[in-house]
């Protein structure tokens, strides 16, 4: 035990005073506040059994054995796993024999590891970012290559890296201008911890700065693109939205609304109607971000619609105006069988989600004013012409009657969409390039 806490301990004794202050400060309070992080998970557990189930995993104490030596992936939940799937699998396909570990934080995108890729990875939770973790998941890994999604900094975890000699990456990194001042508040630990980054490699170069502002070295930030536009529409995925929508959707104009938030689905669902009088073979399609949110979609639907829920395998008729995606995994499906593709997020201030995917499966996009967590995709999207963001309820309506009414036009977003996203693709390559050192190693 003395051995292990030495081992421990050791990472804090490289630092200078200030930062060495810092971070014990951090380990300690982090410390503190862990029985109320359980509490949380138990709490939410209620809702969402998921929360309370491997909780061992989150303090690295494992009852099975893993592989080591691994190629080590971090996403934090749904979003980042989807947006790192192209560049698991290019590294799958270069280094077949090479094992790879993913981790998340939440269990939507713990389940949605297992959906993608099984058992062709090894998964858990990451460690809280406490000294006796961290020293637990390495001593039970041993990673050889660490690699982030997007923002992602956690100064015990970084600095055993460092000590270690794990090369470490950020990819498709990104902060929003907001967020800068907050970090550069707790310089005393990103600075530290940024240090021991080998590379970032942000989205854009608004993003490269804004790493620089919050401590990043300047020689070890490069923009090399979102890898989002590396989104991956297998024919397969084509082929089964094109059967649902002739089995169960026939004859429908099918609007799709994608990942809604609280207090979404009720924009929505008051514009039915209104739109409904002047598309009478219009049909209402949901598709909640968050799977804890199903049944309360499910209530505010049926209350004011005729609804089906997918969960039902009910027949849709002609009477149905509303059907309820309650399934994790079939969005990319569900785009498929659209007419037009709304994608949510983005009619309240949640940030918007990403609209790449919908595009490349080759459906209409609208969004909303709400777009701050992808604004950059957004403005180059609407410089495209390749997208319909809509201000308004009215701006709403006005787009889905256009659309409807305009065949040549819809398939015109649908082709510049295409283009857009071929037009920003080979982050993944460019990435792959720069891990091929450090992974040989």
């Amino acid at each position: 035990m003395t051995s292990e806490v030495f081992k421990i301990s050791e990472v804090f004794l490289y630092l200078p005073p200030p930062a060495f202050i810092m971070r014990v400060l951090y380990s300690a309070v982090f410390y503190l506040i862990i029985p109320f992080v359980l509490l949380r998970l138990y709490w939410r557990g209620f809702k969402t059994p998921h929360h309370r189930q491997r909780w061992n995993e989150r303090f690295a104490l494992y009852t099975q054995i893993y592989p080591q030596n691994v190629i080590w992936f971090h996403a934090v939940s749904v979003g980042e796993v989807e947006a790192m799937l192209p560049l698991v699998k290019r590294i799958q396909s270069l280094h077949p024999d090479s094992p790879i570990l993913i981790t998340t934080m939440t269990p939507t995108g713990s389940a949605r590891v297992n959906a993608l890729l099984g058992e062709s990875v090894a998964h858990v939770y990451v460690p809280y970012d406490l000294p006796d973790a961290v020293y637990r998941f390495m001593q039970c890994f041993k990673p050889k290559l660490a690699v982030m999604i997007e923002t992602e900094i956690w100064p015990n975890l970084f600095a055993y890296c460092g000590k270690k000699g794990i090369p470490l990456y950020i990819v498709n990194a990104r902060i929003a201008a907001k967020s800068v001042s907050n970090y550069q508040k707790l310089s005393a630990l990103t600075h530290p911890a940024l240090a021991h980054v080998d590379l970032i490699a942000t989205q854009t170069e608004d993003d490269a700065e804004r790493f620089i502002a919050i401590g990043g070295i300047k020689d070890k930030v490069k923009n090399l693109g979102n890898i989002k536009f590396d989104v991956e529409i297998t024919p397969e995925i084509i082929n089964q939205g094109t059967r649902l929508k002739a089995d169960l959707f026939k004859d429908r104009f099918v609007w799709l609304i994608a990942s809604t938030h609280k207090n979404e689905e009720v924009i929505f669902l008051e514009l039915y109607p209104l739109i409904k009088a002047k598309i009478p073979e219009l049909l209402l399609v949901i598709v909640p971000r968050h799977q804890q949110r199903f049944t309360e979609v499910k209530k505010l639907c049926e209350a004011r619609l005729t609804t089906v829920m997918r969960s039902s395998n009910a027949i849709i008729t002609a009477e149905t105006d509303s059907y309820v995606v309650d399934s994790i995994g079939e969005l990319k499906m569900f785009y498929a069988t659209a007419d037009i593709a709304f994608v949510g997020g983005s009619m309240v201030a949640a940030g918007g989600h990403n609209i790449l995917e919908a595009a490349a499966v080759g459906v209409p996009v609208l969004f909303g004013k709400f777009m701050t967590n992808f604004q950059d995709i957004a403005d180059g999207v609407l410089k495209q012409q390749a997208a319909i963001q809509c201000q308004t309820k009215e701006d709403v309506i006005q787009a889905v009657l256009s659309l409807y009414q305009q065949p040549a036009y819809r398939a015109e977003l649908c082709a510049k969409g295409k283009e857009f996203i071929r037009a920003n693709q080979g982050t993944v390559t460019r990435i792959c390039q720069l891990f091929e050192a450090a992974i040989k190693h």
